[in-house]
C-alpha cells in the first residue's frame, strides 16, 4: 500500500524541486506510486498561483488529515 494517493491533502516540509514551496499545502496528483520517470517523487500541485505542481519524495511531505475532495456526479 503507497503512502499517499490522488487528492490527499499533504504540507510540503521541504522540498528540493522548489523550496518556495515549503511550509505549503496541496494536493497529489499521482494516480498511482511514483516510478523511475520522476525518480520516487510525488507530484504536488495547487499549492499557490505562482508556484507550479513541484516533485517531492515521500519523507518532504506530511499528510494533513483533509479527505480528498470527490468529484460530483449529478448528471
Amino acid at each position: 500500500m503507497s503512502a499517499f494517493q490522488a487528492g490527499d491533502e499533504v504540507e510540503i516540509v521541504a522540498c528540493e524541486d522548489d523550496p518556495r514551496a515549503v511550509g505549503r499545502t496541496g494536493r497529489i496528483v499521482d494516480e498511482v506510486p511514483p516510478g523511475p520517470l520522476t525518480e520516487g517523487r510525488w507530484t504536488v500541485g495547487g499549492i499557490g498561483l505562482l508556484i507550479a505542481p513541484v516533485l517531492c519524495h515521500g519523507h518532504e511531505l506530511r499528510k494533513t488529515g483533509a479527505q480528498p475532495k470527490r468529484q460530483s456526479r449529478w448528471w
